[in-house]
């Protein structure tokens, strides 16, 4: 009698796709940079086709980028424009690269890169993307490799440590096979995890853990409308504050594949409930989110917890003015900002101080100062009026001029600061020159920063409406805060909703200056909606386009 056998052809394919009978296309890419978004191109390709530990074939080509290689690029890679001047173009060699990957698996050492630039280059060419899976040998190398076992997981380095037959040198090929070479270690160590297909590598390399996929549970009530969610752990504290156009669906986003944050994977198992709040439109969830992170300060969240931390430039209100740094904004002066940090402010305060002569010292001067001058007005870079060399008129007239380039435009920084850097730039002092740059950028951003501000913080009321599919939604904007959002139903009368949503929408009184009755962030969102296509007007004087210093921005 014949003995039955021991496995069923459905138990054998349960076991998924086994590795060495997976065939595997590693491909390496050289560019002209980092990005393709940014303009960087494809200058070389290096494949190798492999199954079971044997090569089915190579694919090598240079690629003409039709722009000229940076030499840095040619220092790393070796490869200049001579080289590339009579090689194919992108358009010749995708295909074909596509056409021998068809089928496999693609494996690349830090894989968003390189696959980046091919779905990049597919766009442009309007070339349709294969749906290729792909396994990246940094985060196979992360999870198969013990930490105190190598430094990093930088090719060459793994190359090294694997014994690799061949040694990365930047060059698409030799990179390739040298990924071959880690590629069949890792997946040799894969077996003393008890790893073996396909199908267990990717479980095995995803940072969700079969804890957190145990809590899908907790999304199970959530809406699928527009709102913010809370993780909330045992004792009820928020770990974690986000916001989402389908609540339901992003949560359920943090129990799969999708999440590879390795603190959300943290997050998640720390996790015992989520809380959702649910929201009338997009932007109220946004802006409920910011106020949300504010009010909490959730440890996962790691933007927006400390709106009350800015920066500020101020023209102080004495008998001789003078530029300072301050955290707050006061209703008698003149403040520009916030800046990203004091460092920016730093260089904004030092471009206005190559511009203009007002002191620079922190004592407090009265109407006929009597002291000695300092080194900066022996250097002409002060009026100085400490020893009253300067008429209060005429140093009044320094400060107007100062004053003019903090409300209105920057010009004269600009032209000023200019002239700078292309002297220094002539005397080949580029360092130099790169300083100056760097000052008037952050002069430049925090101006228009202020500006931008002002357009919302000064309207006591706007009230704009979008156009949706169930209607429109309308939000009241007051002093720079979100006061009321809604959504009118179409066919709904408009003037008796409208008259209730102002009826309910919150009462705000302005703040100091160009600071809101809000965070900043919370501005910049809201001017970011009411500057999108679509959104109307319903009421209020307010346009964008202030006296500007957005055209220096670059």
């Amino acid at each position: 009698m014949a003995k039955e056998a021991r496995w069923s052809q459905a138990a054998l394919d349960d076991l998924g796709r086994q590795l060495a009978d997976v065939t595997f296309c590693v491909v390496d890419l050289e560019t002209t940079g980092g990005s393709p978004a940014k303009g960087s191109r494809i200058t070389e390709f290096g494949a190798v086709k492999v199954r079971g530990g044997e090569v089915l074939g190579e694919f090598q080509t240079l690629v003409n980028p039709d722009e000229s290689i940076p030499a840095f690029i040619t220092v790393l890679t070796g490869i200049t424009d001579a080289m590339v001047v009579s090689a194919p173009r992108i358009a010749e060699v995708l295909p074909s690269f596509l056409e021998f990957a068809r089928g496999t698996v693609l494996v690349a050492h830090n894989a968003p890169f390189d696959v980046g630039f091919l779905k990049h280059a597919a766009r442009e060419l309007e070339i349709p993307w294969p749906k290729f899976e792909v396994l990246d040998t940094v985060v196979l190398a992360r999870r198969v490799l013990l930490k105190d076992e190598v430094r990093n997981v930088k090719l060459s380095t793994l190359a090294a440590h694997l014994g690799a037959t061949t040694t990365p040198n930047h060059r698409a090929l030799d990179d390739a096979r040298a990924t071959v070479d880690v590629l069949h270690h890792l997946i040799g160590r894969l077996g003393t995890f008890g790893v073996h297909s396909l199908e267990e590598t990717r479980e095995f390399t995803s940072t969700v853990t079969v804890a957190q996929r145990r809590k899908r549970h907790l999304a199970d009530k959530l809406p699928h409308t527009p709102g913010v969610y809370l993780f909330r752990d045992r004792r009820d504290e928020v770990l974690y504050v986000g916001t989402s156009g389908d609540v339901r669906t992003r949560v359920r986003s943090y129990f799969t594949r999708a999440e590879t944050r390795t603190r959300m994977g943290e997050m998640v198992g720390l996790a015992e409930r989520v809380e959702a709040v649910s929201c009338a439109t997009r932007l109220e969830a946004q802006v409920r989110e910011l106020r949300l992170i504010a009010r909490h300060r959730p440890p996962y969240n790691r933007r927006s917890k400390f709106p009350e931390r800015t920066t500020w430039l101020r023209l102080t209100v004495e008998p001789w003015p003078r530029l300072s740094i301050v955290a707050k904004v006061s209703p008698d002066a003149l403040h520009v900002g916030p800046f990203r940090g004091r460092a920016d402010a730093v260089a904004a305060l030092d471009a206005l101080h190559e511009v203009f002569r007002v002191r620079q010292c922190t004592q407090r001067l009265g109407r006929a100062p009597r002291s000695s001058p300092c080194v900066l007005a022996a250097m002409g870079r002060c009026l100085s009026p400490c020893d009253q060399a300067v008429t209060p008129e005429r140093y009044a007239e320094e400060v107007e001029r100062l004053r003019a380039a903090l409300e209105s435009d920057p010009q004269a920084v600009v032209d000023a600061l200019g002239r700078r850097m292309g002297d220094l730039a002539a005397q080949e002092r580029y360092e130099d020159a790169a300083v100056v740059r760097d000052r008037l950028a952050s002069l430049v951003r925090g101006v228009d920063r202020t500006q931008r501000l002002l357009e919302l913080t000064r309207e006591p009321e706007i009230v704009a409406a979008s156009r949706r599919d169930d209607g429109w939604e309308m939000h009241v904007v007051r002093h720079g805060r979100l006061a009321a959002a809604g959504v009118l139903p179409h066919g709904r009368p408009y003037e008796p909703w409208l008259a209730q949503l102002l009826a309910t929408a919150e009462t705000v009184a302005p703040a100091a200056g160009p600071a809101p009755a809000c965070t900043v962030e919370e501005v910049e969102i809201v001017r970011r909606w009411l500057t999108a296509p679509g959104v109307r007007l319903v009421s209020g004087t307010w346009r964008s386009g202030y006296p500007s210093a957005a055209r220096h921005v670059r």
